[in-house]
């Protein structure tokens, strides 16, 4: 082979590297697209990785404890410049090492709040973890909620009794971590999509993807009216500087002067699709989304609007109000034209009632008619309201965060699916 020869065939060798690189990136590019459109996950997580980060749904189920434990009191912080939010840290009396938590569930309180006349009265009340899991204490991060202005709504009690009775050494009664709203912890990108105190299920998401998984891409979007409501700011924003893969976005929907001024991820308005559109990479994202009422009626509704398909979207409104799917309230509305007249029999209370399909649960119908059932947060996530079936079906409108027991439903979230009798 001559000096000319090799030296042309070098050059082809070159030039078909340079032509192999765009190509292989516009493929997997594609193929991204493609994964976007139809849904299919573009990596999942195998055993071996879930091993690593050494918790999985199963290992954190077993490692739970039944009813209520004790827990003290360590560390009570202010979070936020308006002093609304504050963080209670956690340790079991017992001493014992807390078994592990998904990222993104929550603890359920048994508390006793003062009631009129200086009696004590038990109130349930679930709230979302806010750290990533730690074997030595939990963290719950909560909102004082006040009365709406010029209304005769009162205060939150929970909340207020929170903030002003529980103290650095103060005694709870918690149920051990649940709820189905959690990170996946395969390596698909994610965005984290957090709103006013929504944002806490969203941190402990955060912080354990940025201490197990730092090479993970991850986005938050985090949405309050101005900086004074934000969150463990500072703690955010050397997040984002310290990780490349973390892209912080704050918005803000009524900013002060200088909220937008200094960097460059903050801008006015609330978090929506057009935002979204704006800032994220063509990917085949997963969306976890967690806020007021308002904004997951719309921002739910805008991602699938969008072509994001059900099974990457995951979410979890707080407060007594759910976030239904399309897809599932028209499997509802489609029960109940299939069944016109169902009834429905409370054993106990010895009342037998028809079920219309514009009801809204089967707690509501019971309420309405003067049947007490105990219920806490009404929303599927403490399971207070747990009743059971002795006849018939029921079929839940959103997927319950607390799995009742066999035989069983929860009535804050479900409607009959044929005539059915319940022990209430």
């Amino acid at each position: 082979m001559t000096s000319l020869s090799l030296l042309l065939w070098i050059a082809f060798g070159i030039a078909m590297q340079v032509a192999l690189w765009p190509a292989t990136g516009f493929w997997r590019h594609w193929l991204d697209y493609q994964a976007l459109r139809s849904g299919v996950p573009v990596a999942v997580a195998t055993a071996s990785t879930e091993s690593r980060l050494g918790v999985t749904a199963e290992t954190a189920s077993v490692a739970a404890w039944t009813g209520f434990r004790s827990f003290r009191i360590e560390r009570k912080i202010v979070e936020d410049a308006a002093q609304s939010i504050c963080s209670f840290y956690l340790v079991p009396e017992d001493g014992q090492a807390l078994p592990p938590f998904l990222p993104g569930q929550f603890l359920t309180f048994r508390l006793d709040v003062p009631a009129l006349g200086g009696a004590n009265e038990q109130v349930i009340r679930c709230y979302s973890l806010s750290d990533a899991p730690r074997p030595d204490y939990y963290r719950v991060s909560i909102k004082r909620v006040t009365a709406p202005t010029g209304s005769d709504v009162p205060p939150g009690r929970s909340s207020n009794y929170f903030h002003d009775h529980v103290a650095i050494g103060s005694t709870l009664q918690v149920r051990a971590p649940g709820g189905h709203f959690h990170i996946d912890r395969g390596d698909t990108p994610v965005v984290l999509i957090g709103g006013g105190i929504g944002i806490t299920p969203v941190l402990s998401m955060l912080n354990c993807c940025l201490v197990e998984q730092p090479g993970r891409e991850v986005w938050l979007f985090y949405g309050v009216r101005n900086g004074h409501e934000l969150v463990m700011r500072d703690h955010l924003e050397a997040l984002a500087d310290a990780h490349p893969n973390f892209h912080l976005c704050l918005c803000f929907s009524d900013p002060l002067p200088d909220d937008l001024a200094g960097r460059n991820n903050r801008h006015r308005g609330r978090v929506g699709v057009s935002l979204l559109r704006m800032q994220l990479p063509l990917k085949p994202y997963h969306y976890y989304i967690c806020g007021p009422t308002p904004m997951m009626e719309s921002l739910v509704a805008e991602l699938a609007d969008w072509g994001v398909p059900d099974a990457r979207i995951h979410f979890e409104a707080f407060g007594p109000a759910s976030i239904k799917r399309k897809s599932a309230q028209a499997a509802v509305a489609q029960t109940a034209e299939m069944a016109p007249g169902i009834m429905v029999t409370f054993a106990k209370s010895g009342k037998v009632l028809p079920w219309q399909a514009g009801a809204s649960s089967l707690l509501d119908l019971a309420e309405a008619n003067g049947i007490r059932v105990d219920s806490g947060c009404r929303a599927g996530g403490c399971g207070t309201c747990q009743t059971s079936i002795r006849s018939g079906e029921i079929t839940y409108c959103q997927i319950p965060d607390f799995d009742p027991e066999p035989g069983n439903c929860l009535l804050c979230v479900c409607a009959p699916k044929t005539n059915v009798t319940l022990e209430a």
